[in-house]
C-alpha cells in the first residue's frame, strides 16, 4: 500500500510499504482486491495540504480506484467473488482492502479497466452537476473553465448527450483543437487578460469553475443574468474572486460543489441511477478520459511527479499486481 507520513509535503511524504493484509470480509462486508486506482488533482491537493479536507497522517491517498471482489459475507447479495466493483470510500491505493458491500457500485464484467478506474469521480462529478445544480434544458448553454481536464472532458461529452452545448476556456491552442474534434460548441483561449466575451444567445445559465482566483470572475464573464457560477475545484490554489457588478448588477449565485457532499445527501437509489448511466455511457465513449500513462503501485513518487506535471493531457494510473496486465 501508499502511505503518505505527513500532510503538506507532496511527493516527499509518500512511500510503498508492507503492511498485513485487511480483516477477512464480515457478514456485511466485501474483501477486494484493487486493480488499478486514478491520481486526481484532488489526490494531489489532499499530499500538498492544500486540500479542504486534511486526513491525519498517516494516511492512505486514493480517491477512487477499480477492483475485484475476493470474498464476500454471509449477508451480502448481489455480490460474489469475481466481481469488479468501485469503491466509495477512497484510500484506493492499495492492493487490498475490505469495506461496506452498500459502498461499492458493481460493474460488467466486461468493462474497460481503465476507463473504470476514473469512472467514480470525474464522470460522476460532471454529471451531478449538470443535473443536480440548475434545472436545465436541452439547448440551454453551460459554460466552463479547465475545460480540458477529465471533469471538463466528461462535461463536454455529457452536456451533448443531454442535448446541451458548451462554452469552454482552455489556456492554450493545442488543448482547444483537442476540444474542438471532441465536439464543443465553442472554445476560448484564455491566460489571463480582458474576460472573453461571449455573444447573447451563448451566455450559460450554469458554469464549473476549476481554478479559483481571477478565473473565477472571468468565467462569470460568460455567464447569463440570474445564472450560477459553481466552484468545484482550486487548481490555482487562490480563493474565488468574482466582481461585485456579477452579484449585485446581473444577480449572478456563485456556490460550491462536492461530490463527497453529494454522495452524502442523495438517495442510494439515485447513486445506483447515475452509475448504471455512467456505465452505459462508458461502454459508449460519451464518458471517459485518456490515459497517459499506467504505473505499478511501487512506482507512486513517479507516477505522482508525472501527474503533476503541467499541460499533462491524459490521466495518470497506478495497476497493482493483480492487474491482469501487470
Amino acid at each position: 500500500m501508499i502511505v503518505a507520513q505527513a500532510t503538506g509535503e507532496g511527493i516527499d511524504a509518500i512511500e510503498a510499504v508492507e503492511r498485513p493484509d485487511p480483516p477477512e470480509p464480515g457478514p456485511k462486508e466485501v474483501a477486494i482486491d484493487m486493480l488499478a486506482a486514478c491520481i486526481n488533482p484532488a489526490d494531489l491537493l489532499t499530499l500538498e495540504g492544500r486540500y479542504g479536507v486534511k486526513p491525519e497522517p498517516p494516511f492512505v491517498p486514493g480517491a477512487e480506484g477499480v477492483g475485484r471482489v475476493r470474498a464476500a459475507g454471509s449477508e451480502v447479495e448481489g455480490l460474489a467473488p469475481g466481481d469488479l466493483v468501485i469503491p466509495f470510500a477512497g484510500s484506493c491505493w492499495v492492493e487490498r482492502m475490505t469495506t461496506p458491500a452498500r459502498a461499492v457500485v458493481k460493474l460488467p464484467s466486461d468493462v474497460d479497466l481503465d476507463q473504470a478506474a476514473m469512472l467514480k469521480a470525474n464522470p460522476a462529478t460532471a454529471l451531478a452537476m449538470l443535473s443536480d445544480i440548475v434545472a436545465l434544458s436541452p439547448g440551454d448553454w453551460v459554460a466552463q473553465n479547465a475545460a480540458n481536464s477529465a471533469v471538463g472532458v466528461n462535461v463536454i461529452k455529457i452536456a451533448k448527450a443531454m442535448g446541451l452545448r458548451t462554452v469552454n476556456v482552455v489556456r492554450r491552442e493545442a488543448a482547444a483543437e483537442r476540444l474542438r474534434a471532441l465536439g464543443a460548441d465553442r472554445v476560448i483561449v484564455h491566460d489571463g487578460g480582458p474576460a472573453p466575451e461571449p455573444s447573447e444567445n451563448e451566455r450559460a445559465r450554469l458554469a464549473f469553475d476549476a481554478v479559483g482566483g481571477s478565473a473565477t470572475d472571468a468565467l462569470a464573464g460568460l455567464v447569463a443574468e440570474g445564472g450560477t457560477v459553481a466552484n468545484y475545484g482550486l487548481l490555482s490554489g487562490d480563493p474565488c474572486e468574482m466582481h461585485p457588478n456579477h452579484l449585485v448588477f446581473r444577480d449572478l449565485t456563485l456556490r460550491g460543489f462536492w461530490l463527497a457532499k453529494w454522495f452524502r445527501e442523495v438517495e442510494p437509489r439515485t447513486i445506483a441511477e447515475r452509475y448504471s448511466r455512467l456505465v452505459e455511457w462508458m461502454k459508449e465513449d460519451v464518458v471517459g478520459a485518456p490515459v497517459l500513462a499506467r504505473h505499478p503501485l511501487r512506482d507512486v513518487k513517479a507516477a505522482v511527479a508525472a501527474a503533476a506535471r503541467e499541460g499533462r493531457d491524459g490521466k495518470i494510473l497506478l495497476i497493482t499486481d493483480a492487474h491482469p496486465e501487470a
